[in-house]
């Protein structure tokens, strides 16, 4: 049976590269929580881009998929789902609504967690929602010529009950230590939540609601305003090979849990950095629209769109986004791939 201790986060002896990026985060933490109060509008406008992108991507990476107009439609409400698959999206946009408007009051417990999941599944009819599986599952992998193999070996569904019930304890147990830093805590219990794999269906979902739910308890709220599920779909490859080192050996509690945390806290700091830049100051004021835009395609490590860059300013206008970048490209001091629509922008060399 599976060991749940989370005391291995008490002895001080973590890699200098997670106490680093802990560090940048709290500080960028602290940064926004100024700005909040200066800037209530802008947050609040980001909020709602965010939710929309939080809900696309979150369903994105489980393959399901519909147009930008229907999952604004979906979100925002204005339209009732149309087929199973955007009844799925409508469910994790009722449970996301849920954390967003009412953290404080969740938590991170059994009867909660099974709420939640109920609240995202009901809408597609799932006879299952709110409840765990009754057959055993596994995680399968397929190679480049389609042959699948069993990557990993969740839970048995006859023990999910009380492997749920000792996964809440050593939560509730580490908790209580004040040794233990809880943002370093919190990719911890996501990835042996993983690897239970409670659920027939919705456990990647799930996973990633539970993220924001602890992440929010712990005043780090980055992902209201930066989709946090849209980071992890940009860079899924990257969560997935994190994923795999860090369950390797986990039924034997042999698992090495410093892969996942780093991709996790990882993904928090590029939320935390990319809502940073919505507000870059110099000398105590906010610089030009112009320098905005310049250091938002500058900066950024892959190539952006136009779009992109007015969800990250929603304050400037598509027109002036698009005058400055082609001055910059005149300038050659950008470069732009693709054509019309499908343009986007990357510093030239």
């Amino acid at each position: 049976m599976r060991k749940f201790d989370y005391g291995f986060l008490d002895n001080g002896l973590l890699p200098a590269n997670l106490v680093s990026i802990t560090s940048g985060i709290c500080s960028l933490q602290t940064a926004a929580g100024v700005r909040r109060s200066q800037y209530n509008t802008v947050f609040t406008e980001l909020e709602s881009v965010a939710k929309v992108q939080s809900v696309k991507s979150s369903n994105a990476i489980e393959g399901i998929i519909t147009s930008d107009q229907r999952i604004a439609q979906i979100v925002n409400q204005s339209s009732a789902p149309l087929n199973h698959e955007e009844a799925e999206i409508s469910g994790y946009r009722d449970a996301l609504n849920m954390i967003h408007t009412g953290y404080e009051h969740i938590g991170f417990n059994i009867k909660d967690i099974l709420l939640l999941h109920e609240t995202m599944m009901t809408p597609s009819g799932d006879p299952l929602a709110g409840r765990y599986k009754q057959t055993d599952n596994v995680i399968l992998e397929i190679d480049q010529y389609g042959n699948k193999m069993v990557r990993f070996r969740p839970i048995p569904a006859a023990e999910t009950e009380d492997a749920m019930e000792q996964f809440e304890l050593a939560y509730l147990e580490a908790c209580s230590n004040s040794n233990i830093n809880q943002l370093l805590l919190i990719p911890c219990v996501i990835l042996d939540f993983l690897c239970i794999h409670p659920f027939r269906d919705g456990n990647g979902r799930m996973s990633r609601l539970l993220s924001l739910l602890l992440l929010y308890k712990n005043g780090y709220d980055a992902g209201k305003y930066i989709s946090f599920e849209e980071q992890i779909n940009r860079n899924k490859d990257l969560y997935y090979d994190a994923l795999q080192r860090s369950s390797g050996g986990w039924d034997t509690n042999s698992n090495d849990y410093f892969p996942f945390m780093q991709n996790f806290l990882i993904t928090l700091h590029m939320c935390y950095k990319e809502l940073d830049k919505r507000f870059a100051v110099v000398h105590g004021k906010r610089v030009t629209k112009t320098a905005r835009i310049e250091a938002t395609v500058l900066e950024s490590l892959i190539p952006i769109s136009k779009a992109e860059i007015c969800l990250i300013h929603p304050d400037i206008s598509p027109t002036t986004v698009e005058a400055v970048l082609g001055k910059m490209v005149k300038e050659g001091k950008i470069k732009r791939i693709g054509e019309s629509r499908g343009s986007r922008y990357i510093r030239n060399g």
